[in-house]
């Protein structure tokens, strides 16, 4: 008899707070073990940490990541913050950084290595926007 694994999301609420991307790493490695996805560590680690420091660099306030399986041996990562803002390499072909830039380049590391990607904003009643990418298993059981 085949046997389907259930669909599961975790949300984890983060301060602004230096420690909180490292704290949401160690919770992504956890959920990805709990659910047999460690093979996805590598990318979807990149991913969550570009998408947890864009949060906490340019807002001012609490953050949230969520995990949740997209299919079977996919999952789908997504940072929420309270800026209404998409940023523009998100939203439309992004300028490249200058060769001694310091910064600009996470997001374009998530567009390069995510095998789906993107952005909303949502109502006025949750406030702010998601910024979501998936990354999928070589290996589908």
């Amino acid at each position: 008899m085949a046997t389907v694994s259930p669909s599961w999301a975790y949300t984890l609420q983060l301060p602004h707070d230096p420690r909180a991307p490292g704290v949401a790493r160690a919770t992504l490695r956890t959920v990805l073990a709990a659910h047999d996805l460690t093979q996805l560590g590598p990318t979807a680690e990149l991913l969550a940490s570009e998408l947890l420091t864009n949060a906490h660099l340019h807002t001012s306030g609490p953050y949230a990541l969520r995990l949740r399986a997209a299919d079977t041996g996919r999952l789908r990562i997504g940072v929420w913050d309270s800026d209404p803002t998409v940023p523009p390499v998100f939203d439309a072909v992004p300028a490249r950084a200058e060769p001694d830039a310091e910064h600009g380049r996470g997001l374009h590391f998530v567009r390069a290595c995510a095998d789906a990607w993107g952005a909303y904003t949502l109502s006025a009643a949750r406030g702010g926007k998601l910024l979501w990418a998936e990354c999928q298993s070589d290996v589908v059981r």
